[in-house]
């Protein structure tokens, strides 16, 4: 467990996995952690926010993770807030996918083409 800029805490990995996470697609590009923390912490106690960045520009990638401690909440929270506008995009709430894309897992794992250049 850490403090992040601006009052947002963060989970070590190993917290996070007990957790119950859902994606906020369609975000704002300005969108912090503490703007979702505010449109979801009236629904139940929010153990951790993460909105990805780009690892050249730092520039959001216009989604974000919420992660509850209780299903129940979770659930409740992405039926009120699946579809609603938000700073002027209707974003998308669903539940979590963690699988990476099949391209990035191999990048990551050494891949190389069989093809020689």
């Amino acid at each position: 467990l850490h403090t992040g800029g601006k009052g947002v805490v963060f989970l070590a990995n190993d917290d996070i996995k007990f957790l119950i996470s859902f994606q906020v697609d369609n975000i704002s590009y300005e969108t912090t952690p503490n703007d979702l923390r505010r449109l979801f912490d009236k629904y139940g106690e929010i153990g951790d926010i993460h909105i990805p960045r780009d690892r050249y520009t730092s520039q959001s990638k216009g989604f974000g993770f919420v992660r509850y401690y209780s299903r129940r909440d979770a659930h409740y929270a992405m039926e009120r807030m699946d579809g609603r506008w938000v700073d002027g995009r209707e974003i998308r709430v669903a539940m979590a996918r963690y699988e990476r894309p099949i391209d990035e897992r191999m990048r990551n794992a050494g891949y190389r083409s069989a093809r020689r250049r």
